[in-house]
């Protein structure tokens, strides 16, 4: 289940996420959606970045009892990217939804060898949605 704290107006693709969640985790996944100024500052107090971002992944200790991790979208950053790109907000919500996921479970593009991108890209193709900019 995704637990949804939407502060915008960008409307969610609720179905669509929880498919995809329920396709890699099992456990519950807290997600906010927030305008570019907030998830700046969460990003300057948390990762001491101090910007704005497309998504932010916090995940919470292995355990049963708690969810998978926090999920931050931007939502000022879907539309702009949408726009920019030639596709809906939806598309581009479930895009970062995907990425922020995968980090949630452990995946690092920074780190890793391409398993983060060749995973979102085969999630990418499952689920039919236009190529990523991430």
């Amino acid at each position: 289940m995704i637990d949804i704290d939407n502060q915008t107006d960008l409307s969610i693709p609720i179905d669509i996420c929880e498919k995809i969640a329920q396709n890699l985790s099992n456990k519950d996944i807290d997600l906010l959606v927030t305008d570019d100024l907030q998830i700046q500052q969460i990003n300057a107090e948390y990762r001491h970045i101090d910007k704005a971002t497309d998504v932010l992944s916090f995940p919470f200790e292995d355990s049963p009892m708690v969810p998978l991790g926090s999920i931050v979208i931007s939502a000022d950053h879907v539309k702009k990217v949408a726009s920019k790109l030639g596709h809906s907000n939806d598309e581009e919500f479930c895009l970062l939804f995907i990425h922020g996921l995968l980090h949630l479970l452990g995946y690092d593009h920074e780190t890793d060898e391409g398993q983060m991108r060749q995973k979102e890209q085969a999630l990418i193709e499952a689920f039919k949605l236009p190529s990523s900019l991430i």
